[in-house]
């Protein structure tokens, strides 16, 4: 499966001059939500990620997600394993589990996103969980975006990953496109002007 190409085809990888959440710019952007908006692609996607997930053999009870990015895929994954949904959600900048849903004392979850960064939202819903009596045994997303190593990669861990050592990661592609601090962009000084398509901007 050629997910770049699912990507493209969906017009969920951009090409142009874009800000990141970070801060930082690149020349390329992925867009989940354009994959994700056909229930056929979503269902493709995450049977072929429940696959990977299931061949390593870890026991899941349920899956959960970060709102918003998070929602769709992690819904999808969580169908895909035939397993438990629930969502993480910020109320005054914090991430919380709220809506009646319960973690039960020692119930194995994944934390699924759209997309990996470094993981900080991840990790973020992951605490929730701990505190709540859960485990967290995995994270997984569609899409991996270079920093965290997922399993069957060669992309090394880099310093600002944030999800743990011990967990396991696991995505159906890596996307490590080429990032620039505002001061450095070559595109900047091109004279063109960063846009920022995510939903921390608009």
């Amino acid at each position: 499966m050629n997910i770049e190409q699912i990507y493209k085809d969906s017009s969920a990888l951009l090409e142009g001059h874009f800000k990141l959440s970070s801060g930082n710019h690149s020349q390329f952007y992925l867009q989940s939500a354009k994959v994700l908006e056909d229930p056929k692609t979503a269902k493709i996607l995450a049977e072929a990620l429940a696959n990977d997930i299931k061949k390593s053999g870890i026991k899941i009870d349920a899956v959960c997600a970060p709102a918003l990015g998070g929602l769709v895929a992690g819904f999808a994954l969580a169908t895909a394993l035939d397993v438990r949904f629930i969502f993480a959600e910020r109320v005054d900048g914090n991430m919380a589990i709220r809506r009646g849903f319960e973690v039960k004392q020692g119930e194995k979850y994944l934390v699924c996103e759209d997309i990996i960064t470094t993981g900080g939202s991840a990790l973020e819903a992951a605490a929730q969980i701990v505190k709540d009596g859960g485990e967290v045994v995995a994270y997984a997303a569609l899409a991996n975006r270079g920093f965290c190593k997922r399993v069957g990669s060669s992309i090394e861990r880099k310093d600002n990953c944030k999800l743990p050592l011990d967990k396991p990661l696991f995505a159906l592609e890596d996307f490590a496109f080429d990032m620039y601090a505002p001061e450095n962009c070559p595109m900047c000084k091109a004279g063109t002007v960063a846009i920022k398509p995510g939903s921390r901007g608009n």
